[in-house]
């Protein structure tokens, strides 16, 4: 694994983007552009959960208005969404966005890309050019017979060089394919032929299960090869799920501090406690707990079903819970300390799991 320490840094707000700094985890709201409430509720649950950009749709003037409001009141920059209307873009600047995303497959002409730049210039907005597959130009797709990863890379150049015209280099690429292999085709040309951050994503990856697999296999051999910014799991699903995905494999390559440890079984027929519900609330708590006190111990935690290997297993772990019958068995280092019922277990785990010590 290596650091394409080459790549140019640009800053969304204070938050860098390249150069060597972390991979950035982004997801993108899905509510109603025009709901405020709803806006901040989506952003603000998804930066609790390791969320760094966010990015909104801005379909009309109206969203723009809202932007604004949302702006002030978000705990991490933003990123506008724009299509067709280049005037939406700087409005979107005009509102306080931290940056853009642009298709270059529906946007306009280079005048309307010069007055984005000229927007944007005053602030060094980023500008993230966004080449999706389903929206490429039509010559292109004429030219390769297709959304190929050659197609898409020609397209990103384009509008990198209309940018370049205008002595604005505070760009970011995107080129996004709906499948694993022209997903890692693309974005190694990409980073062969580019010095600027990129912006790694498998577009309609799909619902969370096939989604999440897409996804994962993709970024994850990209990430492994040193390339890639910033990331985004898309998902027909929350937010919330696109983040923890995104959190959970850049841990799992050792680019994010671990977070709450837990092992929990697969249940089965035995099964008398929601084994599925405690460890997922245990895994939510702690992972904020763990935000704000970042240097805390992070005991091994197992949520066992029953008692066939829950004692077994919670001689390895620090903190265990074994289930019966609506109730748990709780073990500190493999020893047995107490039972409680099984709506005490979460608060429980998590106690224990703040005062530990080692």
């Amino acid at each position: 694994m290596f650091t394409r320490d080459q790549t140019h840094t640009v800053y969304a707000g204070g938050l860098a983007l390249g150069g060597g700094a972390p991979v950035r985890v982004q997801t993108m709201t899905n509510a109603d552009p025009h709901d405020e409430s709803a806006l901040l509720a989506q952003i603000r649950s998804a930066a609790g959960l390791g969320a760094e950009l966010v990015r909104l749709t801005v379909p009309d003037r109206e969203a723009a208005d809202v932007l604004a409001r949302v702006r002030k009141a978000s705990p991490v920059p933003l990123v506008a969404d724009i299509h067709f209307d280049y005037r939406l873009a700087v409005a979107a600047i005009e509102a306080g966005v931290d940056a853009l995303r642009i298709n270059p497959g529906n946007i306009g002409g280079a005048d309307r890309v010069k007055a984005v730049v000229a927007a944007a210039r005053p602030r060094r907005i980023p500008i993230r050019i966004g080449v999706n597959g389903g929206s490429l130009e039509r010559d292109l797709f004429e030219k390769y017979g297709g959304a190929t990863p050659e197609a898409l890379v020609e397209s990103a150049a384009r509008h990198v060089a209309l940018l370049e015209a205008e002595e604005y280099r505070e760009i970011v690429i995107s080129a996004k394919a709906s499948d694993v292999p022209r997903t890692l085709a693309v974005y190694r040309l990409l980073a062969e032929r580019f010095p600027y951050p990129l912006h790694l994503g498998v577009t309609e990856a799909g619902t969370f299960l096939p989604g999440t697999v897409r996804s994962c296999v993709a970024l994850g051999a990209l990430l492994l090869e040193g390339i890639g910014d910033t990331i985004r799991v898309s998902l027909t699903d929350t937010p919330d799920k696109e983040v923890r995905v995104g959190v959970e494999l850049l841990r799992s390559i050792g680019l994010r501090p671990p977070g709450a440890s837990v092992t929990s079984c697969p249940t089965c027929g035995r099964t008398q406690v929601d084994v599925a519900g405690v460890a997922e609330a245990v895994e939510c708590r702690l992972e904020a707990y763990y935000r704000a006190h970042p240097e805390a111990p992070r005991p091994h935690i197992a949520v066992m079903g029953c008692v066939v290997n829950g004692p077994g297993e919670a001689k390895h772990a620090d903190i265990a819970v074994a289930g019966g019958r609506d109730t748990f068995a709780v073990y500190l280092h493999g020893e047995f300390v107490c039972k409680i019922p099984q709506s005490e277990a979460v608060e429980t785990i998590c106690r224990m799991a703040r005062d530990y010590s080692g």
